[in-house]
């Protein structure tokens, strides 16, 4: 019997779900099939631990990892103890391995939870451990999602803020697509990437490559940018890469400098002002620059941030920039014309150091115009005293730099900023922990020392003892301008004598080895001051500074115009010396009371002084010759054998018995005037060396004998023979 179909309503619809396709052609749904045994039946599950969260991290499901980064996100979102949290429940590892999954919503999500958690000093420093830069580098590709662009670059921006991960950043190429997403659409992936940039330009190399990679034009867009944080980073990260020059060139190429003084013209943007201005700085250093400033009237721009701004960092800069700016003469006689010397007097008296500095510098600049150095001498010169005695090691240093220029060639200078208590001032300084301060502060002692009563008032301030710690200092301009400031206070004995006792005669001599000119010279110019005087001469020469000269005096390339002054100074102030050396004496070699003759002594052989000679014992060597000009207290005892009679020293041995034994020898001496060595008419000592000394007048046997008191003293023997 043929099978009969039910149409009825219920019939009709039983029927239809049996049906893949009706009568009409549409699909209809299929009949539910139950499932087969070896399928897990779906589980939903809802977890309130992160520690369940974090575990479900390894799991091998798309739907699941995807869900749990997006709640570790939100978790890690609510503040820095989540991130720490994460971190000790283990969350890094196993999410740098989903940072290359295949699955775009896993690698998305984790690369958002790396965005966040990187802000994190003990997560970066895991990041860096685990080298994860390479991955979150590769986030970056034109073909990623803009959302992964933004925390890559945000995960980037937080790591390149230590060192060695910008080290990392760099050499694992992350430059390059940073300097491509400065183009991107989204001004949060522009954000992190010039915050990036920013970071990474500090060091020279990635400053270098930036060049390279002709990154300027991409940067100066952002200045265009409707947001000030982008355009903030913007000029930051040129205030760095403008320091290097090709940088200020491709700047200026590129238009640069008319963004930046349309930033600098309009009012809105007063809070891009002190970054604008900072660049402005920079590019003043390259001439070109600097004369296109000029001319689009950037430099009276400059002054008028500098007079009117009340906002120091502002004034910082605009000083700062006008100093280097100064360094140009066309520029500085706009300025004097401008009397951008008020304005710079004025900012002396901030309370911001950094301004303070940055003016005392835009004067050291100034005062190459003589109308400046001028203008100076009644304002500023006072001001910079005063910070002379400030706490901060950066502002005397720049105050004494100001003052060294000013005082150079300025006697008028250098007389007010005596008068205005800076000789106190600056002898303080000398003790300064920076270099800079030291040499400056001597330079100016040095110029203030022209003048003599200056001099003798800087004398009165110990100032011998004040340079011994300059004298000895590793640095060679210290040392340099230390030297000279010996050279031009140690114009009398009593200075001498205070530089002596104070023990600055051992550091002055060690300089004479330096291997810089500069110092060598200054060096030797000192000495040469310092051997005024016969003790001193002495002295330095027991000090080892005669072999010094001499040795430096035979090399062509070390020698100069002062070291052999210098040692032509210790000689002729050190007859004793001379004689024994050269044999000779020249007409203006003024013998006075000590001149002893020992012989002629070799080259490189050190002359005892007269103390240590006279505690030698007797010898069958010639007697050393005294000459002693005040007549003798002491009469020697009556005896037969004064021959042989010995003396120590300030004793006499002779006597009219003797020395008329003497004069029956006929033995006659005498100095040629400033030639050879003196010479014996008859006979010689037993040694074979010409060793009597007397006064050139003395022509007569009896001489010898008169109240005149000049005396041959033997004070003992040789210690050796020198044919």
């Amino acid at each position: 019997m043929p099978e009969v179909l039910d149409w009825g309503p219920s019939a009709f619809h039983k029927r239809a779900n049996s049906f893949l396709f009706n009568r009409m052609g549409k699909k209809v749904k299929k009949e539910a099939e139950p499932p087969p045994k070896d399928v897990f039946d779906p589980l939903t599950v809802e977890s309130k631990k992160v520690a369940t969260v974090v575990l479900m991290l390894n799991s091998p499901e798309e739907e699941i990892l995807a869900k749990a980064c997006e709640a570790i996100y939100r978790f890690a979102l609510k503040g820095e103890e989540n991130k720490a949290t994460l971190l000790e429940l283990g969350a890094v590892e196993p999410l740098t391995k989903l940072l290359t999954h295949e699955d775009k919503i896993v690698r998305r999500n984790a690369t958002m939870i790396f965005g966040i958690l990187a802000s994190n000093n003990d997560v970066k420093k895991l990041l860096r451990e685990l080298d994860v830069v390479n991955s979150v580098i590769a986030r970056l590709a034109p073909e990623e999602e803009v959302v992964i662009h933004e925390f890559a670059s945000l995960c980037l921006a937080n790591m390149s803020v230590e060192y060695t991960s910008k080290v990392q950043i760099f050499e694992q190429g992350g430059l390059e697509p940073l300097i491509r997403l400065l183009s991107s659409p989204d001004p949060d992936v522009k954000k992190n990437s010039i915050e990036c940039i920013y970071n990474l330009v500090q060091d020279f190399r990635c400053r270098a490559t930036l060049q390279e990679l002709n990154a300027i034009p991409p940067i100066l867009d952002l200045l265009k940018s409707e947001y000030p944080i982008i355009q903030l980073l913007a000029l930051k990260t040129l205030g760095v890469i403008t320091n290097d020059k090709a940088s200020r060139a491709m700047l200026r190429e590129n238009q640069g400098v008319d963004q930046l003084i349309k930033i600098l013209e309009t009012k809105e943007l007063n809070d891009l002002h002190i970054e604008a201005l900072s660049v402005v700085a920079n590019c003043i250093e390259d001439m070109d620059t600097m004369v296109l400033i000029q001319q689009t009237g950037g430099l009276k721009k400059l002054l008028s941030f500098a007079e009117n701004s009340t906002i120091p960092e502002i004034q910082k800069n605009a000083a700062r920039a006008i100093a280097k700016a100064a360094y140009d003469p066309e520029n500085r006689k706009l300025f004097h014309e401008l009397e951008v010397e008020k304005c710079l007097v004025s900012l002396l008296g901030s309370e911001n150091d950094g301004t303070k500095i940055a003016a005392s510098q835009a004067i050291s600049a100034m005062c190459e115009n003589s109308g400046s150095k001028e203008f100076f001498n009644n304002q500023g010169i006072p001001q910079l005293i005063q910070l002379l005695k400030s706490d901060s090691e950066e502002v005397r240093e720049a105050a004494a730099l100001a003052l060294a220029n000013l005082t150079t060639c300025n006697p008028a200078n250098a007389k007010a900023a005596a008068e205005g208590d800076g000789i106190d001032a600056l002898i303080n300084t000398l003790s300064s922990k920076r270099d800079g301060a030291i040499a400056n502060a001597a330079t100016v002692l040095t110029n203030m020392a022209m003048q003599e009563p200056l001099r003798l008032g800087i004398q009165s301030h110990d100032v011998m003892h004040a340079l011994l710690s300059p004298l000895h200092s590793a640095n060679t301009i210290v040392q340099s301008k230390a030297a000279l400031t010996v050279a031009a206070t140690a114009c009398d004995a009593e200075a001498r004598t205070e530089l002596r006792n104070a023990g600055g005669l051992e550091p002055l001599v060690e300089l004479l080895r330096s291997k810089n000119e500069e110092v060598r010279r200054n060096a030797s110019w000192a000495v040469m001051v310092c051997a005024g005087d016969e003790p001193m001469a002495v002295e330095l020469c027991r000090l080892g500074a005669l072999e010094i000269l001499e040795e430096i005096n035979v090399s062509v390339s070390r020698k100069n115009k002062f070291s052999e002054a210098a040692y032509n100074k210790l000689l002729n102030n050190y007859l004793s010396l001379k004689y024994s050396q050269t044999g000779y004496l020249s007409s203006s070699n003024i013998i006075s009371d000590g001149f002893y003759d020992y012989g002629r002594i070799n080259p490189g052989t050190k002359l005892l002084p007269l103390k240590d000679l006279c505690l030698q014992e007797p010898s069958d060597q010639r007697a050393i010759l005294l000459i002693n000009s005040r007549s003798s207290d002491v009469s020697p005892p009556p005896s037969t054998e004064d021959k042989s009679s010995d003396v120590g020293y300030g004793r006499s041995i002779s006597s009219s018995s003797s020395l008329r034994r003497a004069s029956k020898e006929k033995t006659n001496f005498h100095f040629s005037a400033g030639f050879g060595s003196p010479t014996e008419e008859k006979s010689e000592p037993t040694s074979g060396r010409n060793t009597a000394v007397s006064k050139s007048t003395t022509k007569e046997k009896g001489s010898r004998e008169n109240s005149n008191g000049l005396e041959l003293i033997s004070l003992g023997p040789q210690a050796s023979s020198n044919t």
